[in-house]
C-alpha cells in the first residue's frame, strides 16, 4: 500500500525518473502554524547532489504546495506538497531493463508488475521516494514542537567508525550533525568518515552505517497496544526506507547479552517530582507504551546496491548469465541523506499516535 497512517494518513505520489514526487496528507489539524522555510531546510539535508559524498544528480528539490497551507496555516483540507524531478537521464536504463541490478529490486519488482514497472532508477522502490517523508515529517515534527515533542537524529556509525559519546553533550552534538556533510554528532570523526565515503566513491563501491534517533518529551502511556505500540508503528515505517536492514530500540540486540537485574530501568523521583528511570536499556518504550524516558532507537542501512563493480546477474529476456556494471549518478553511503528521513518518518508515527489518543487535543501532552 502507499498510505501510512490511521489519523495523519501520509500517501507517496510519483516516481524517482518521473514528473515528480511528493505527498498528499490526509488528517492534517486545521489551523496549526506551519513554517514552510523549516520544510525546505529538511529537504535541503535530504537532497541529492549536496556535497562530494552524495550523488551527482543535483536536485534542488523546490518545495511546491498546491493545498492544504494558506498563509502559512494548515486548512485542515488534504494537502499536497511535491518537488520537480529535473535532473534526469534515463537512458541508461533503458539499456539495463532486462538486466536487474544486483541489490535492487528490479527483478521482484519486474516479475510482480509483469514487466509493467518502471524501471528507471529504481522507480517506485528509489530513495527518491522519502521526498514525500520529510515534507510530512516536518510539518508533523512543528505541530508536536508546540507540545514539547523533539525529534533528533545523527549518523552514529559509517563504515565501521563511530564517535565517542562519552567525551560530548549528544543533544548539542545532535544540532552540530546538521552543520557538517556526513551528519555526525561527534566532529573528531567528521574528516575520518568523509574519507571513507570518497574513497568508497573513487572505488566504485559504497558503504553503509547506522542512524540514531532520539525523540523527547513524550507523555507517559503513549502508544496503542497490541499492535499499535509505538515500537510496532515506528518498524513499520522505518522498514519502509529503502536501504533499511535493520533496527533496535534502547539496548536492542544487546539486550539479549544482559541479565534481567541489568537490563530493567529502575525508578526514582526526580528534584522536580518526575518519575524517571536511571538507565533507558527499554529506549522509552514499556509494553509498546512510551515510559517518558527518551524514545531511542537505531536504524542500519546497508551499502548503497549501486556499484561500478562487475557484478554478475540474467538477462530476463534470454535468461542467459550476464555482466553488469552499473553507471549512472549513485551515493557512496545513503547514511547522511537519510538521517532527516529517519526522524522524520518518526514524526509521521508519533503524531498518528499522538492524534489517536487525544484526537486533536494536543494540549495534554507533556
Amino acid at each position: 500500500m502507499n498510505t501510512f497512517g490511521i489519523n495523519y494518513k501520509v500517501t507517496l505520489i510519483g516516481s524517482s525518473h518521473g514528473n515528480m514526487v511528493g505527498v498528499v496528507i490526509d488528517g492534517v489539524p486545521s489551523g496549526e502554524q506551519i513554517d514552510t522555510q523549516q520544510i525546505k531546510q529538511e529537504l535541503k539535508y535530504r537532497r541529492p547532489g549536496q556535497s562530494d559524498v552524495t550523488t551527482d544528480r543535483d536536485e534542488k528539490d523546490e518545495l511546491i504546495i498546491e493545498s492544504g497551507i494558506l498563509n502559512e496555516r494548515t486548512t485542515g483540507e488534504p494537502l499536497v506538497a511535491y518537488v520537480r524531478n529535473k535532473d534526469i537521464d534515463s537512458s541508461y536504463y533503458d539499456e539495463i531493463k532486462n538486466t536487474p541490478r544486483p541489490g535492487h529490486a528490479d527483478y521482484p519488482a519486474f516479475v510482480k508488475y509483469k514487466g509493467a514497472n518502471d524501471y528507471r532508477g529504481g522507480g517506485r522502490f528509489s530513495g527518491r521516494m522519502t521526498v514525500g517523508l520529510v515534507i510530512a515529517g516536518n510539518i508533523a515534527k512543528q505541530i508536536l514542537f508546540k507540545s514539547g515533542i523533539k525529534f533528533v537524529a545523527y549518523s552514529k556509525e559509517i563504515g565501521e567508525i563511530s564517535g565517542s559519546e562519552e567525551k560530548y553533550n549528544l543533544q548539542e552534538s545532535f544540532i552540530y550533525s546538521d552543520a557538517n556533510p556526513v551528519r555526525v554528532a561527534d566532529p573528531d570523526i567528521i574528516m575520518p568518515v568523509q574519507t571513507k565515503i570518497v574513497s568508497m566513491k573513487d572505488e566504485g563501491d559504497s558503504v553503509g552505517g547506522i542512524v540514531e534517533c532520539q525523540i523527547t518529551g513524550l507523555q507517559v502511556g503513549l502508544g496503542e497496544p497490541f499492535f499499535d505500540s509505538i515500537e510496532s508503528r515506528i518498524a513499520h515505517m522505518i522498514f519502509s526506507i529503502p536501504a533499511v536492514k535493520g533496527i533496535e530500540f534502547g539496548s536492542g540486540f544487546n539486550a539479549a547479552r544482559m541479565q534481567g537485574s541489568q537490563h530493567n530501568d529502575q525508578y526514582y523521583v526526580d528534584p522536580q517530582g518526575v518519575i524517571k528511570t536511571k538507565t533507558n536499556n527499554a529506549g522509552g518504550i514499556l509494553g509498546g507504551l512510551s515510559n517518558g524516558m527518551p524514545v531511542v532507537f537505531r536504524v542500519a542501512f546497508k551499502p548503497t546496491s549501486s556499484v561500478s563493480k562487475d557484478q554478475t546477474t540474467v538477462n530476463t529476456e534470454t535468461m542467459q548469465e550476464s555482466h553488469l556494471k552499473v553507471r549512472g549518478r549513485h551515493d557512496p553511503c545513503i547514511v547522511p541523506r537519510a538521517v532527516p528521513v529517519v526522524n522524520n518518518a518518526a514524526a509521521c508515527v508519533l503524531l498518528d499516535l499522538v492524534l489517536e489518543g487525544k484526537k486533536t487535543d494536543l494540549e495534554g501532552v507533556n
